[in-house]
């Protein structure tokens, strides 16, 4: 999508710390980290939300969460971690693509938000 600012990162238009990219996923540094190791994984196909994933995309999104383990290795992350995905504007989906927060480096809060 042409005006999608994560479609414009994953075809490096716009400038990010990428930290790992294949030919399915982009994982880039978030501009606003809310732990010490925080990063978002998106697909290269563009897909505004979870409500818009369709069968076909049932490979990718299994490919994500897969390589979520070779993310968190790259990233130093010990002890555990978090993978969040907000859907919609309640959940406070702010960018329209479908994306995980991966984000680590600290103990975490129960329940959160």
């Amino acid at each position: 999508m042409s005006d999608c600012i994560f479609c414009k990162i994953a075809s490096h238009e716009i400038p990010s710390e990428i930290v790992y990219e294949d030919e399915k996923i982009c994982v880039y540094k978030d501009l606003s980290p809310q732990a010490p190791v925080h990063v978002l994984m998106i697909p290269k196909k563009h897909i505004e939300s979870l409500d818009d994933v369709t069968e076909e995309d049932q490979e990718l999104l299994g490919y994500m969460l897969y390589k979520v383990h070779d993310i968190v290795k790259l990233m130093g992350i010990e002890n555990g971690y978090r993978v969040v995905s907000n859907n919609g504007e309640d959940a406070f989906q702010t960018v329209k693509h479908m994306h995980l927060h991966i984000l680590g480096g600290r103990k975490f809060g129960w329940p959160p938000g």
